[in-house]
């Protein structure tokens, strides 16, 4: 695509990555992705703000072929898909430097070998005139790596965020304008890549909250001309507090854990408590990341295979582990042959959850009088627990 303008002096460049279906060989991506670079020109200074991925570094040399003179190149966050088209861009403008953080610079060096005498190295809060508009440079560590930053570009009130406010999504729409579309996709990548760093992230609101944002251009999507569209939606997910919800990502082998499942989700509906089930056997790992974001409870079931857990059950906690979502309780239900370790597994699998384990159900075979009696009493304890949220 060719640049387009944002408003005077100022251009989106960057590619539309239709067809990508897999990021970090681990998050789907239903409606491909992004990678947004952006061209400021002040009245003495020129200054590109990040690349594109790798393989789509002609398409922004072939945008930058009308551009004379480039003095920076500002590089946020060391990534590949942010930083893969640094180096040809420095190739191309010999006098250009790279600015970055100190740990962006080291990230960028050892992944491209870029000469260090072409980096400038900026202090969180320093700033940069480019002549009739000023840049300051706004540390972000672990948003979502240790090195990233974020730019604010004063008088035009413009927050260059990064993987901040991002979302994978494919569109010719420059501005966020089907809210509802975006909404699910910012969610999606708020839920696979920022939820981790949910505590440092709401400190970082905290201080942009003292910033006149007219318009957020991050990395990744639509930018936001209604800033408080984003910023209200990542206040929720990061501060609210957990919905009246249980998330439950199950695999069943024969049967027997699915009827289990059935029972339970009647039970809590009955209660009114709302239920989102995940089959682990062909689940959308990013629709079930979203989900997390809201879950007040977290039930995992599985069968047993070879006195163990499902591997797609332990790949659940594992996923659940790792993206470190709010809610308060959890527990572990399931069938068995002849004998099972799976209780200690699951929880061994689950460290970084906060929550409070309820008492697991497992049956031998499927399940009897008792299971469902136990089931029942956990639904009871599930909904007594959600109305004290």
């Amino acid at each position: 695509m060719k640049p387009r303008q944002i408003k005077e002096g100022i251009f989106w460049m960057g590619s539309l990555d239709w067809d990508r279906r897999l990021f970090d060989a681990l998050i789907p991506l239903p409606d491909g992705t992004t990678y947004n670079a952006y061209l400021v020109h002040g009245q003495d200074k020129t200054v590109l703000f990040d690349t594109v991925d790798i393989p789509l570094v002609s398409e922004i040399l072939d945008q930058l072929q009308d551009v004379e003179k480039i003095d920076y190149v500002i590089s946020h966050h060391a990534e590949p898909d942010h930083s893969g088209g640094v180096p040809a861009v420095l190739e191309k403008y010999p006098d250009a430097k790279a600015i970055c953080t100190e740990k962006c610079k080291a990230m960028l060096m050892d992944r491209f070998e870029i000469p260090e005498d072409r980096f400038q190295t900026v202090a969180d809060g320093e700033t940069l005139d480019l002549g009739g508009r000023t840049l300051e440079f706004l540390h972000m560590p672990w948003v979502h790596w240790p090195e990233t930053m974020v730019t604010w570009l004063k008088e035009d009130g413009i927050l260059f965020s990064c993987d901040l406010f991002g979302s994978h999504i494919a569109s010719t729409d420059l501005f966020v304008r089907d809210k509802a579309r975006v909404f699910e996709a910012a969610k999606r990548y708020y839920a696979e890549i920022m939820m981790p760093f949910a505590k440092l992230i709401a400190r970082h609101l905290e201080r942009l909250a003292s910033y006149d944002i007219q318009l957020i251009a991050p990395s990744h999507g639509s930018l936001y001309d209604e800033p408080a569209f984003i910023l209200d939606a990542y206040r929720e997910w990061i501060s609210g507090k957990p919905h009246n919800l249980v998330v439950v990502p199950y695999v069943s082998m024969h049967g027997s854990t699915r009827m289990m499942v059935d029972f339970l989700t009647d039970e809590l509906v009955q209660r009114d408590v709302g239920v989102m089930r995940f089959d682990l056997s062909e689940v959308d790992i990013g629709k079930l990341a979203m989900a997390l974001v809201d879950a007040a409870t977290v039930v995992i079931a599985t069968p047993t295979v070879l006195t163990g857990p499902h591997p797609k059950a332990l790949y659940a906690a594992a996923l659940a582990n790792l993206i470190r979502p709010k809610a308060k309780y959890a527990s572990i239900i399931g069938s068995y042959g002849w004998g099972t370790k799976v209780v200690d597994q699951v929880a061994a699998a689950l460290p970084n959850l906060k929550v409070e384990i309820l008492p697991p159900v497992l049956g031998k075979g499927i399940p009897k009088k008792e299971e469902k009696a136990a089931l029942s009493d956990m639904a009871d304890q599930i909904a007594e627990r959600h109305r004290q949220l």
